[in-house]
């Protein structure tokens, strides 16, 4: 398999994550988000998005988007499951991985500060419009999972919602966001950290790190 990605993509970090879990290997494909190199032509035909990741599977495959990047991964390699079998508590974690990856990381990603900025806002500007969105998203989460056991997100084993929560919580930290503020998700994220699988996947841990 082929990942195309960036270290500090959270999309991407995502899928790493899913990848180490499943015992799965990846030759990386890096593409610097921030020198526009996801939109060379030779990139847009396989992703016209323009966005990382993207998978090519062993078969020539071309899959996008993270989130079904992962449903896919975790449909053809069944073990660990990242989806719980309670079709209510399945829900459940999409739910929580969809608030993530849906609604809190696309408004803070750089296409959308990169727009802000030829808005004409002050980079203080655009950096809180970052910080904003992800308390607003991570709150929501907080309150998601706050009658959750634990430690993970959903029990005692990580899933997508884990896979989701943690890319994003460095994100929040790297817009100057007090992350204090969500002791439930501080708790998911300490779990997920001690596993390899996760601390494999880290930005700093890639081989395009800067």
């Amino acid at each position: 398999m082929k990942l195309h990605g960036y270290f500090r993509s959270s999309a991407s970090y995502r899928v790493r994550i899913a990848l180490n879990l499943k015992g799965l290997t990846s030759e990386h494909l890096p593409h610097h988000l921030r020198k526009g190199e996801q939109c060379a032509p030779a990139y847009l035909a396989i992703n016209p998005q323009g966005l990382v990741p993207t998978l090519e599977s062993d078969a020539g495959a071309i899959l996008t988007q993270s989130l079904a990047i992962i449903e896919w991964l975790d449909e053809t390699n069944p073990n660990p499951p990242l989806l719980p079998n309670d079709p209510l508590r399945r829900a459940k974690v999409r739910a929580f991985a969809q608030a993530i990856a849906c609604d809190t990381h696309p408004v803070q990603n750089l296409k959308v500060l990169a727009r802000l900025r030829q808005l004409g806002l002050l980079e203080e500007q655009v950096t809180e419009w970052a910080a904003w969105a992800n308390r607003e998203g991570l709150s929501a989460c907080e309150t998601l999972i706050a009658a959750e056991s634990g430690p993970f997100c959903f029990g005692d084993q990580p899933t997508l919602a884990d896979l989701c929560l943690v890319p994003q919580l460095a994100n929040a930290r790297r817009f100057g966001v007090d992350v204090s503020a969500y002791p439930r998700l501080l708790k998911a994220e300490a779990a997920a950290k001690q596993v390899k699988a996760f601390a494999d996947a880290a930005p700093d841990k890639q081989p395009d790190a800067e």
